[in-house]
């Protein structure tokens, strides 16, 4: 196990190295690859277990009866999945997760997160306060992809994220973690109307762009 890496992820910051391989223990973690396309979590299961992605990526979808998708999100290395629906304790879980390339993930038991072990292990404490920060970042997430899907026309959409990354990533230039197909299905909106409205936004000199990499050329005048 690379305890290296282990530091990296949010839930175990703050806690000793020398700790570490008890507190897996203590949490169950059990560890398993996936390849790509593979599904992760099936829609319609029930979450008693978070997911941390260890290496790769894994997206997050949600499809209603009729087939159509939309990207909830992409989960990179050293994030978490699925913490939502297990905090929640829902019977059926709402949306599905796909490796979006080959990844490893790492399991553990929420309720073992949160309810203090036998063995009384000290770092339990840190533990909790790791994941409600963790719950609270997401919901702040959350939030600023409902601002915008709110928005009414697709050129609002693509500011209000544009913008968001650029502020996530402290750069007018950046990349985002999806192609033409996925932002549209994140944005909720049709694939060839958006790459209509991403040209005009290039020609009047707003944007530039290359495969999923943007620049912000104008910031002034780039406003919803």
């Amino acid at each position: 196990m690379d305890y290296g890496l282990l530091k990296q992820i949010p839930l175990f910051q703050g806690i000793e190295t020398h700790e570490l391989k008890s507190l897996l223990s203590c949490l169950g973690a059990i560890c398993k690859s996936y390849e790509k396309g593979e599904t992760v979590i099936m829609a319609g299961s029930r979450a008693e277990q978070i997911g941390i992605v260890l290496a790769g990526t894994v997206q997050v979808i949600k499809e209603d009866l009729v087939g159509n998708r939309t990207i909830i999100g992409n989960v990179d290395k050293c994030e978490l999945f699925a913490e939502v629906f297990a905090c929640a304790s829902v019977d059926v879980v709402p949306i599905s997760v796909i490796a979006s390339g080959d990844c490893t993930v790492m399991w553990v038991s929420f309720r073992k997160i949160v309810t203090a072990c036998p063995s009384s292990c000290v770092f339990h404490t840190k533990l909790i306060e790791n994941m409600m920060k963790i719950l609270a970042v997401k919901n702040l997430a959350l939030n600023r992809k409902i601002d915008c899907l709110s928005k009414r026309s697709i050129r609002e959409k693509l500011i209000a994220y544009l913008i968001s990354v650029a502020d996530h990533q402290k750069s007018l230039t950046f990349s985002i973690p999806f192609d033409r197909n996925e932002l549209a299905d994140y944005l909720c909106v049709d694939r060839s109307a958006m790459s209509r409205e991403l040209g005009r936004m290039r020609n009047e000199g707003l944007i530039d762009y290359y495969r999923n990499t943007f620049r912000i050329l104008s910031r002034d005048e780039f406003v919803v």
